[in-house]
């Protein structure tokens, strides 16, 4: 029975998710065939931006597609009294639904890496594949950062930099300013900098001091070919989450930031005290984050007694409530994503509040089915 339910389920949603993403690249397609002429791309190359930016898409349409492929798989056994039959055998409604929640369990896993490996940096690579025939775009290298500033507030201490690559973990003119216990003030001045065994290593190095004495100035205390401060605890994790939530803390950018788990705990780490308001935002992208990927589970739930209903539907029926169902979603979803990130709930419930309605709901009236 489990086989004969996934073969029903995984056709449909093949053919669901196959002609999302057809209709997608036909319609961009012939919206942007004028820029692809003007930046001179190839067939290959046009391949490429769409494989390159597909991502971004397939973490919203693979829910849509998976709930539309249940609910049309579901009224088709509703309607030859499929399901009538399998519980009039002694199966319950969830017994049946057991494949269903596998694909989604595992659907929820491929959204999980698509959202932290592979959608943050899509737009990046689709413009650099974009522009790299006409100029307009320097070498596409997510590891190498210019001008990075980084706080760590924890030790309280300010990275300044003309360029780091994460690739060999190595800073061009980095300069380290902290403050120490007995409130002397240290500026490290170096030609570059690389993190080896954990341990950051300084080259050409300078150090000025300023005492906590009146009117005592910067006095150099230190020059010197390699230094080593094993005490320095940033990693290139830090650096890079760093970067990518300063970015998308300012206003404009605060609503659309797509940023991995791992760059928000990072930076968490980092910055232990923030103020209320980025705390906010921070802890309501990290639970949104965390909850996203397991709407796909939750698909199982929402459809299972919207689709399992008795009686002869039109298939119809199943397009129309996928519809309504995603439209509530959505509207729920930016409704707390926004009174999260304005402190009128708390970022836990804000993050995970679709998911637990749409979760109840689907739960009371698989219990109410008949």
């Amino acid at each position: 029975m489990d086989r004969y339910l996934l073969r029903e389920l995984l056709l449909p949603f093949g053919y669901c998710l196959g002609g999302f993403l057809i209709f997608w690249v036909s319609s961009d397609l012939f919206k942007e065939m004028g820029s692809f002429q003007e930046h001179k791309l190839t067939a290959l190359d046009i391949i490429e931006y769409y494989a390159a930016i597909s991502p971004d898409f397939l973490k919203v349409v693979i829910p849509v597609a998976f709930l539309l492929a249940l609910l049309y798989a579901l009224t088709q056994h509703a309607r030859a009294n499929e399901i009538t039959a399998m519980r009039a055998a002694g199966l319950s409604l969830w017994r049946i639904a057991a494949s269903y929640f596998v694909v989604g369990a595992i659907a929820s896993c491929v959204l999980l890496a698509i959202n932290e490996f592979w959608a943050p940096d899509s737009e990046a690579r689709a413009e650099f594949i974009l522009k790299r025939h006409s100029g307009g775009s320097k070498k596409f290298d997510q590891s190498r950062v210019h001008g990075l500033g980084l706080f760590n507030a924890g030790e309280n201490r300010h990275w300044v930099n003309g360029l780091y690559d994460f690739k060999n973990g190595e800073m061009l003119s980095p300069l380290v300013v902290w403050t120490k216990a007995s409130g002397t003030k240290v500026i490290i001045a170096a030609s570059r900098a690389t993190r080896t065994n954990n341990v950051w290593v300084f080259f050409d190095v300078q150090q000025f001091e300023l005492w906590p004495v009146a009117g005592s100035g910067f006095v150099p205390t230190l020059q010197t070919n390699r230094l080593a401060f094993p005490e320095f605890s940033e990693t290139a994790e830090q650096i890079r989450s760093e970067i990518r939530i300063t970015r998308n803390l300012t206003l404009q950018n605060r609503h659309r930031a797509d940023v991995p788990i791992t760059y928000i705990l990072d930076y968490l780490r980092l910055h232990p005290t923030v103020s209320p308001r980025d705390a906010n935002w921070l802890y309501t992208m990290l639970h949104s984050r965390l909850a996203e990927p397991w709407k796909c589970l939750v698909v199982v739930l929402i459809a299972l007694p919207f689709g399992a209903v008795s009686g002869r539907r039109n298939m119809f029926v199943g397009v129309a409530s996928s519809i309504l169902i995603v439209f509530a979603y959505f509207v729920l979803l930016q409704f707390s994503l926004a009174a999260g990130s304005a402190g009128h709930l708390p970022p836990l419930l804000a993050g995970w509040l679709p998911n637990i309605v749409f979760s109840l709901i689907g739960i009371w009236l698989t219990a109410r089915a008949r």
